[in-house]
């Protein structure tokens, strides 16, 4: 059927064949239009509905809320299994009170970190649901914008610049086409498509004909017909075969240490009281539950529950303020930066390009005909009339949106063919043809790039350059030379050009910039730039906000350096200019290797190799598709402020979750060590299973306050990183201290009160749960507590909440269930003088420790190629679950 019948037909409603890109690649694309049922106009809206139930979502993701999976997180400790089944046996044997109790205490905590965890899941999944991600179709005969998850085979898409192509595409028709496939084939050159059939059968990286999902349009525009989607795709397949697990960030893997470190400690111990508990002839069961109860009591259940409350406050917290995080724990790694590398536009500057004036070089070119040469080299397509700026890069916009540009008459030019810029030649050229038929080749683009192909320039083009670029000019260099008889262009006819000119450009400083720059220098960031516009300009604009920069380095001094060398010049240099995506990277990965804690900001497709090689990326939400997708953060405007505020957050969460861990490993590891000890020397359990998870319970329950906290302001001012050498020194330094007290109640107790079981364990339940809980008012500030460092409400009333709770259980009916017997009234006059000393001790014991800094040794963190693939998956998801076809 000829292409001209198939452009008239109607897309097939019957069940098309499945097609793969490599049979489409094979075929003309008018046979791959047929076979997939579509044409050149696309398909109907009914027909793409009718396909989108048929083969579902273009989805390899799904970020919907699952309580299964978080029901399961709280389930799966090997210690909670064991306790559960431990319990189980012990009802059978016929010990029913004691493992109901145990039971009924063990569902509440499961429920209460349960509770809390799935809601943290839901605020993610609010959040994931509002960053976009969109492509041009045909439906109808008309371009539309659509989900990239409703794309179906038989769609025609049209592509340009930047974008992540959303399945395997068959192409129809393309302009100076170059994908970077190397999330498929590991390849890092550009790789040149056409729409020419391939013949016979080929690897993936030869199918020239086809564009794949994932890659991304390094070079030039194209439109094509949709093959497969989704798990059928070529790169479906292999992000499907990775499973939904994501990369896990700086943040996680410091909460898995120290999750390994409790553990240990846990094991350690469990192990030895149950040793220790057999030749005392206390029964099997009994010893093995009040180990379990013991390992149980060490372990932070719901340390994901406090983890998980914090960070969505702080996204929320964010999200009020227009930045949407893409997972929860990369705000906390946003904390942790103190490296902010950025491009100046829209950052520093306004971002709202505007065009000024053309200044000619010649003296036969009068400055609207420059200005109308700048034109004719844009990539915009003039021949229809009226030339609209959406969709271009800034200057081409700018040159349309000029006044000037309103006596543009498309009729006088004819296009014939067109190179599109890319980030390593840094120009665009364009062949045209006047009304008299005279050719010519025309170039637009970086000075320095435009400069090297020119001839005979004249003397006073570089003096006028250099005085451009020191008032903060953007400038780009317009050169042309006849083409008589040239049909079409390739980069080898960009030679023995003559200059034109210039055409100036002006990015105003953005008004809150120095503000939101003083703002992250006083939370010990740095801040560094990165452009493609010449240092001159960054330096210029830099100096206009105050921001001292050091050292500028270009793209080609940074070539010149070996990394050691590189690495040095690193901490002297603030600019880097004319710095092409892989300098970029490289300059990343070596400020990453120093210790330091990177953030990027880019939003360009030269930008997302730095996005992937960042601790972490953030993008906004104008981006091109490939640089929000390497992001893990999205700005709705491109404002430092909010970046400052998002640093503040991640470190208020982060001091927030250590207050937590310290909690764990000081006052409740001494009162779990003090019941290991006591279980060896006393002829009797100083407290039931029951009673020590009861107790867990409590003070659990009451740390859920946690992320409401307060937070010192010297506690924002640097960057804070998981040290377990720190953590495991506070262990061993306040949890002996809790012992020591645990002791003197213990002998309190037995020789001044000479306690029965019930009223020994009664006694010490009360003075552990006032003792855990109200140390949580010293470690939450090195500063005094209260009178220059005050919690938040929700802190201090869920404590004494706690404390009240701890004291009126035993003493009620609900006591004697529990195992309590009644203590009498003297003994809280005691415990009052037992908790004033301990918590004086720990606030002066604490001065003592924080004046002796364990050092943080600095380590490289790396990021593989496992992570992109994750990352440019996350693009393609959707909120419900997806059923495999």
């Amino acid at each position: 059927m000829s292409m001209s019948r198939l452009e008239a037909s109607k897309p097939s409603a019957t069940r098309v064949r499945a097609l793969t890109a490599a049979d489409a690649s094979r075929q003309e694309p008018g046979q791959a239009l047929f076979a997939l049922g579509s044409t050149s106009h696309g398909l109907s809206t009914a027909e793409a509905h009718r396909r989108l139930a048929e083969s579902g979502p273009n989805a390899l993701r799904t970020h919907g809320a699952s309580p299964w999976p978080v029901l399961w997180r709280q389930l799966k400790s090997p210690i909670l299994i064991l306790l559960i089944v431990t319990a189980g046996v012990s009802l059978f044997l016929g010990d029913a009170t004691n493992s109901t109790v145990i039971g009924v205490i063990l569902v509440a905590s499961v429920g209460l970190g349960f509770s809390n965890e799935f809601r943290a899941e839901r605020a993610a999944e609010a959040l994931h649901s509002r960053v976009t991600h969109t492509v041009v179709v045909l439906r109808d005969g008309k371009e539309c914008q659509i989900g990239v998850v409703d794309l179906v085979p038989g769609d025609v898409v049209r592509l340009t610049l930047g974008a992540v192509i959303p399945a395997d595409i068959r192409l129809l028709a393309s302009e100076g086409l170059l994908c970077d496939e190397s999330i498929l084939t590991g390849e890092s050159l550009p790789v040149e498509k056409a729409p020419a059939a391939v013949s016979g059968d080929a690897a993936i990286g030869d199918l020239t004909s086809c564009i794949f999902m994932g890659t991304v349009v390094q070079a030039g525009s194209c439109t094509g017909v949709v093959v497969s989607t989704g798990g059928r795709a070529e790169f479906g397949r292999i992000a499907m075969g990775l499973g939904e697990r994501q990369p896990q960030t700086e943040f996680q893997l410091g909460l898995k240490r120290f999750s390994y470190l409790l553990l240990q400690v846990a094991v350690v111990l469990t192990t030895l009281i149950f040793i220790a508990n057999l030749p005392l002839g206390r029964p099997l069961f009994d010893s093995l539950l009040f180990s379990l109860a013991i390992a149980v009591g060490i372990t932070p259940q719901l340390l994901p529950a406090v983890v998980s409350t914090c960070l969505a406050a702080g996204t929320r917290v964010l999200a009020a303020r227009r930045a949407l995080v893409k997972r929860l724990v990369c705000i906390e790694d946003l904390g942790d930066m103190d490296v902010l590398v950025t491009d100046k536009t829209g950052t520093l500057t306004e971002g709202h390009i505007s065009f000024t004036s053309a200044l000619p070089v010649r003296s036969d070119l009068t400055a609207a005909a420059l200005f109308m040469l700048g034109l004719v080299a844009t990539e915009a397509d003039y021949s229809h009339g009226a030339v609209s700026a959406i969709g271009q890069n800034p200057l081409d916009a700018a040159l349309w949106e000029a006044p000037a540009a309103r006596g543009f008459d498309p009729t006088a030019y004819c296009r014939y063919g067109i190179i599109p810029f890319d980030h390593q030649r840094r120009r665009t050229s364009t062949l045209v043809g006047d009304a008299a038929g005279n050719r010519t080749m025309v170039t637009k683009g970086s000075p320095e790039d435009v400069l090297l192909l020119c001839e005979d320039i004249p003397p006073a083009t570089q003096a006028l350059l250099e005085r451009l670029y020191d008032a903060g000019s953007r400038v780009v260099a317009v050169a042309s030379r006849p083409a008589t008889g040239l049909a079409a262009i390739e980069p080898a006819d960009e030679r023995g050009l003559a200059l034109a000119g210039f055409l100036v450009f002006l990015d105003r400083p953005k008004a809150n910039a120095k503000d939101s720059l003083v703002g992250l220098a006083r939370l010990g960031i740095t801040v560094k730039i990165a452009t493609g516009d010449n240092g001159r300009v960054a330096e210029k604009v830099c100096r206009d906000l105050g921001l001292s920069t050091g050292r500028t380095l270009t793209g080609v001094q940074i070539d010149a350096l070996e990394d050691a060398e590189l690495t040095g010049v690193l901490r002297e240099a603030g600019i880097f200019a004319r710095v092409s995506p892989e300098q970029k990277a490289r300059v990343i990965g070596l400020l990453r290797g120093q210790g330091r804690s990177v953030a990027f900001l880019g939003d360009g497709v030269n930008d997302a190799l730095a996005l992937h090689h960042a601790d972490v990326g953030i993008s906004v939400d104008s981006a091109t598709d490939v640089a929000k997708d390497a992001a893990d953060i999205v700005l709705m405007d491109k404002d430092l402020g909010v970046l400052a505020e998002g640093v503040r957050e991640g470190r208020r969460i982060f001091a927030n979750t250590i207050k937590y861990v310290l909690m764990g490993t000081s006052s409740n590891f001494g009162n779990m060590f003090s019941a290991a000890a006591a279980s060896v020397v006393l002829n009797f359990l100083p407290m039931l299973p029951g009673q020590i998870l009861l107790n867990n319970l409590l003070y659990d329950s009451g740390q859920l306050a946690i992320p409401g906290d307060r937070v010192d302001k010297e506690q924002l001012l640097a960057p804070s990183h998981w040290n377990i050498a720190f953590i495991r020194r506070f262990m061993l330094v306040f949890g002996p201290i809790s012992s020591l007290f645990d002791f003197a109640t213990f002998a309190l107790m037995l020789m001044v009160f000479h306690a029965m079981p019930g009223e020994f364990r009664t006694g010490w339940f009360i003075e552990s749960i006032a003792t855990q809980t109200l140390i949580i008012f010293a470690i939450r500030t090195r500063r005094v507590p209260f009178l220059r460092s005050r919690p938040s409400a929700g802190l201090l009333w869920a404590s004494l909440g706690v404390v009240a709770a701890g004291v009126v259980l035993p003493l009620s009916p609900l006591g004697r269930v529990l195992g309590f017997d009644p203590v009498p009234v003297v003994f809280f006059v005691a415990l009052l003088a037992t908790v004033v000393i301990y918590l004086v001790l720990v606030e002066g014991t604490k001065t003592w420790f924080f004046s002796r800094p364990v050092p943080l040794p600095a380590t490289a963190r790396h990021r593989g190629h496992m992570h992109r693939i994750q990352r440019r998956a996350a693009r393609f998801s959707v909120a419900h679950s997806l059923a495999r076809r």
